[in-house]
């Protein structure tokens, strides 16, 4: 079992920026794939980035240029770095960890609201 605890989220203006951290605790030697996703109210759940094990990263083209994500494999956590946030950007964060035995953990998400 992993446990998966986010943090970071907050109000913040048209342009600023956010770091949500994302701390993965329980079996994290199994841990593969690290990643965030967001869902707005009435939105299906997305991908916003992940990033592998291996190092490589995808990202929603909506973020490219945006958003960086990087992980802390030595303290199991992965971190979201937001610029240039947009008012449509606002959404419930969640972190979810894949394991190679096939888990797929969630965390409660944290909420990111940008305000214009």
């Amino acid at each position: 079992q992993v446990q998966v605890v986010e943090s970071g989220g907050g109000l913040v203006q048209v342009g600023g920026s956010l770091r949500l951290s994302c701390a993965a605790s329980g079996s994290t030697f199994s841990v593969t794939t690290m990643g965030w996703y967001r869902q707005a109210p009435e939105n299906q759940r997305e991908l916003v980035a992940r990033i592998f094990s291996g190092g490589s990263r995808n990202y929603a083209d909506s973020v490219k240029g945006r958003f960086t994500i990087s992980r802390d494999n030595a303290k199991n956590t992965v971190y979201l770095q937001m610029n240039s946030l947009k008012p449509e950007d606002t959404a419930r964060y969640y972190c979810n960890v894949k394991t190679s035995n096939f888990g797929d953990y969630w965390g409660q998400g944290t909420q990111v609201t940008v305000s214009s």
